[in-house]
């Protein structure tokens, strides 16, 4: 018997790992959005001093990886282990990164749902004695998810309005213990992969949607919790037309969460910057999360969060084939212990 597992999907986290610090570091747009004083490294240049998109994202998500240690104060030495992914083939980002660090490294693909996959599992790692302190982190870019996915750059190809802005921007935590817990995990609902047959990439909160309703509903029914028990519901990179889509699902549910949900594909831009239907992208919700939730936590707004990250598990192969786009999202139930 699971002696760790509530209901069908849900892991109980018998021990509370703790959250013991975050980093957070976005690019130029991102920093020019209404969450700019919240991250810890704003760039001036998306290149970041690196000769490629590529090697520069690598630099992003090390930067971050160290804020978050230093803050938890921790060095490497004392991390066992480094769950990481991102938007490249074969974690090229996540990859390059950690090989510096010198640190067992596990590398997760979850697309954009990477960063609650790894903090969950993360968590995981801390619960069962397996690890004392481990980073959980993820990044994207959006010139190398660009270049991977769609056009290249240089096309200047026009997007449609219900298209998203792959994020710039690299979110870390640390999870481990302290004598004194402030911010802990307490639940994490692993969820199941919804496919509703959606074939155009240009509609990714439409296709992750359903797949956040199945895991927030899931959550709910697990830990017999009702919404409003949460500050706040917060999914990854639905967007605009996403979250207007979970929340007309949800009422046909009998469920009313708008006053206490919001998604960080929209919270990340203003209307104004021209990212249509909002943001996206492994590092939209990892720095929204490590960056002004986690700081909303610090300063007493917010207490009891439930972060739902999104992820559409399309690939280019399987676009140029005309294969529909599976959506996955994962659940992890943050709360200040005092």
């Amino acid at each position: 018997m699971a002696n760790n597992k509530l209901g069908q999907q849900t892991f109980i986290f018998q021990t509370r790992p703790e959250i013991l610090g975050t980093g957070s570091v976005v690019g130029v747009k991102e920093g020019k959005g209404p969450l700019s004083k919240t991250f810890d490294v704003v760039l001036e240049d998306d290149m970041f001093g690196e000769k490629t998109w590529e090697m520069a994202e690598s630099k992003m998500l090390s930067e971050s990886i160290n804020i978050a240690m230093r803050k938890a104060g921790k060095n490497q030495d004392q991390i066992d282990a480094i769950l990481s992914g991102d938007l490249l083939n074969q974690l090229m980002s996540s990859s390059f990164s950690v090989k510096d660090f010198s640190v067992p490294f596990l590398g997760i693909y979850g697309a954009c749902s990477t960063m609650a996959e790894s903090i969950l599992l993360g968590c995981v790692l801390v619960d069962g004695g397996y690890a004392d302190a481990v980073v959980a982190a993820s990044s994207s870019h959006y010139s190398t998810a660009e270049r991977q996915f769609r056009m290249p750059l240089e096309h200047g190809n026009q997007r449609p309005p219900s298209a998203q802005w792959t994020a710039t921007a690299s979110g870390s935590v640390v999870i481990g213990r302290s004598q004194n817990p402030h911010f802990c995990c307490t639940y994490g609902t692993v969820g199941k992969i919804v496919d509703t047959g959606m074939t155009d990439a240009n509609q990714m909160g439409a296709a992750m949607a359903p797949a956040a309703l199945d895991t927030i509903y899931r959550h709910l029914l697990d830990t017999g919790r009702e919404w409003s028990y949460y500050d706040l519901i917060l999914t990854g990179d639905l967007g605009h037309i996403g979250k207007r889509i979970l929340i007309d699902m949800a009422k046909n549910l009998g469920i009313d969460f708008s006053p206490a949900y919001d998604d960080c594909g929209v919270l990340l831009y203003d209307e104004e910057q021209d990212v249509h239907s909002g943001g996206s992208g492994c590092g939209c919700s990892a720095s929204v999360f490590a960056g002004h939730i986690y700081k909303s936590m610090l300063g007493g707004a917010l207490k009891k969060v439930l972060l739902v990250s999104t992820g559409a598990l399309l690939s280019t192969t399987s676009s140029q084939q005309g294969e529909s786009i599976p959506g996955i999202a994962h659940a992890v139930a943050i709360e200040a212990m005092q």
